[in-house]
């Protein structure tokens, strides 16, 4: 999909990169194609929900010394560099942006809860699962400089 004459994925990445995110690794599965300036994994059971692409996107990561992961959708037009910014500049292991109040993404990881959630992630919960209950989580409203409004559309 393309907004202001962006793709979507291009959007993301090139906001990610602004925030200073590195590596940034695209996990691909429904469409595969080229996405300049970021890693590629193909999730080949895309078709089983978010929960398997988070376990692809984190399964390469664990092959590489980043200490965390900053996890987003691309299909947030209201994503902002300075949003993702502010939820990455946070030293705590989990950390989820909020809107009003309400939890979104993006959404960042220490390394040391990868393996966990790679475990938990099914279907399309993704780390829902993950985070439910859990106490040690930092809330970061983002709010006043970004949406958490997505775009629910099927590529078909």
């Amino acid at each position: 999909m393309v907004i202001d004459g962006e793709r979507l994925v291009d959007r993301s990445v090139r906001i990610l990169a602004e925030a200073g995110c590195a590596p940034i690794v695209v996990v691909l599965g429904a469409w595969l194609g080229e996405v300049p300036d970021a890693i590629t994994v193909v999730n080949k059971e895309w078709a089983a929900g978010m929960g398997s692409s988070l376990r692809a996107g984190l399964g390469y990561l664990l092959t590489t010394p980043s200490p965390s992961v900053l996890v987003t959708l691309v299909d947030l037009p209201g994503l902002t560099a300075l949003g993702c910014a502010r939820v990455v500049s946070s030293s705590a292991g989990v950390v989820a942006a909020t809107f009003q109040g309400e939890r979104g993404h993006p959404v960042k990881f220490g390394r040391e809860h990868w393996s966990e959630i790679i475990a938990s992630a099914h279907g399309d919960q993704g780390a829902r699962a993950y985070l439910q209950g859990r106490s040690d989580v930092e809330l970061i409203e983002i709010a006043d400089v970004a949406s958490g409004d997505d775009l629910d559309f099927k590529i078909e």
